[in-house]
């Protein structure tokens, strides 16, 4: 750890229970997206040069309309496009990338496309930061590459956990704010729960000097396309599992820790995408195989609020398109709540828990029709120790109601004494706790959804 951090968590805590209300959903339906794609301006440098030269095409030889494109082609209504930075790359980002957004906006007018970067984080690895559409979203990004990214200074050293928290404080301050979610958070750690660039710690104290910008991270990283390792996951004793983060795909681990903290942070999917499989890259284009569903208005800004507010799930695959995760109050007077809402609730009553999930009618990309093989409902809690209290229970074809198209399961349950949080998740494998991947695995077998939660408060 190269910072010490102090967590007001009085503050994070401190969240009101709220209920969105019907007028509140109004126009809202699922918003298929992707907050991490490169293009030909994440470039390579010429360092035999002072300032290095940028290679246009280093990383990537797509253009941003060639990635536009395969997003909508992939069932997409919104991406962020998000290339490397380097030294001195805010003036790429100024006289190349931001014309190349506004041809690919202006040639692919049915995808909404957000204005961002892969920001170099110093102190650590990278985060996807997102600018909110409008007349300062140029400016807003050329600022922060340029006076807060690790990599931009031409000479010397930004690589302090102060930089991040000052640059987090400048987002902070900004109108309309800017998004940031994490990306591949665990792709340096050296085992299970032995980390890397990228320590809890680090997320806590990230997410409380700015919660309304720093808001989560990949629970699915992108580069699902490597037989070999999975996300670019190389450490063996720390791969992905299910194609998920270890923080994210371990009941009772980082991000279940996190949220019995209250901790508002939520998790996405993407595709990374530099160099798709077809041309010898590792990747998935753009929604060809992740997509992060986002409950919202087929508008800009009322995705960002989704984003922001934790009102998605992510999936791989297509192993399913909707998703509705409830908490009620159980029996008369029924009140409830939905992803990225809190629900106060006496303990003095049972819970209950309602998960929908719609299998999709059309083939995903690989031509299949994935079969969904079990649901899981998990709810925590804090404990007495560092570690959550967790209690899960799994569904299988059996248990659910099935409507159409639509699957449906329920549990009912005491309310956790101290409050927490209830999230699902489920699968087209057998694996209820998902396997470390290994070298040659089929990802197209190995499917998997996760919701984000929904809080609970206890009434006193």
């Amino acid at each position: 750890m190269r910072h010490a951090f102090f967590l007001p968590l009085v503050a994070v805590l401190a969240w009101p229970a709220v209920s969105h209300a019907a007028d509140d959903d109004a126009g809202r339906s699922w918003q298929a997206g992707d907050h991490h794609v490169h293009s030909e301006w994440s470039v390579d440098w010429d360092r035999s040069t002072m300032p290095p030269t940028p290679i246009r095409g280093g990383d990537s030889s797509y253009t941003r309309t060639h990635n536009a494109q395969q997003a909508l082609a992939n069932g997409l209504a919104w991406m962020v496009h998000t290339d490397h930075g380097g030294p001195g790359h805010s003036a790429v980002t100024r006289d190349h990338a931001w014309p190349a957004l506004l041809d690919a906006r202006r040639e692919v007018p049915g995808l909404i496309q957000f204005n961002g970067m892969e920001f170099d984080v110093p102190a650590a690895e990278h985060v996807s930061l997102i600018i909110a559409p409008g007349p300062d979203e140029r400016e807003q990004l050329i600022t922060i590459e340029r006076d807060y990214s690790r990599s931009e200074p031409v000479q010397g050293s930004r690589d302090d956990g102060q930089t991040m928290l000052d640059a987090l404080t400048h987002m902070g301050a900004l109108s309309p704010l800017p998004l940031m979610f994490i990306n591949h958070p665990s792709r340096t750690a050296t085992a299970m729960g032995r980390w890397g660039d990228v320590e809890p710690d680090e997320l806590r104290a990230w997410h409380a000097t700015a919660p309304q910008v720093l808001v989560g991270m990949e629970g699915a990283p992108g580069h699902q396309a490597t037989r070999v390792h999975r996300g670019l996951y190389r450490n063996a004793d720390a791969p992905t599992m299910g194609g998920f983060d270890q923080m994210t795909a371990t009941v009772g681990g980082i991000w279940d820790t996190l949220l019995s903290e209250g901790h508002r942070f939520w998790i996405t999917a993407s595709s990374d995408s530099h160099v798709n499989q077809r041309d010898g890259g590792s990747d998935f284009d753009p929604g060809q195989y992740s997509k992060t569903h986002v409950w919202a208005r087929r508008d800009a800004d009322d995705i960002l609020d989704g984003l922001r507010h934790g009102r998605m799930f992510a999936v791989t695959g297509d192993l399913i398109d909707a998703l509705e995760l409830r908490v009620s109050t159980d029996g008369e007077g029924v009140r409830s709540a939905t992803m990225g809402d809190t629900l106060s609730l006496s303990t003095a009553a049972p819970m209950r828990v309602t998960l929908r999930v719609r299998v999709p009618a059309s083939a995903n990309h690989a031509g299949q029709h994935p079969v969904l093989d079990h649901i899981e409902l998990i709810v925590g809690s804090p404990g007495n120790g560092n570690a959550p209290v967790m209690q899960t229970r799994v569904f299988g074809a059996s248990d659910w109601q099935v409507d159409g198209a639509w699957r449906t399961v329920s549990w009912v349950l005491p309310v956790p004494a101290q409050g927490g949080f209830v999230r699902a998740r489920g699968s087209s494998t057998r694996e209820v706790a998902p396997l470390p991947d290994v070298p040659g695995e089929d990802p197209w077998q190995d499917l998997w959804f996760y919701s984000n939660p929904v809080f609970i408060q206890v009434a006193r």
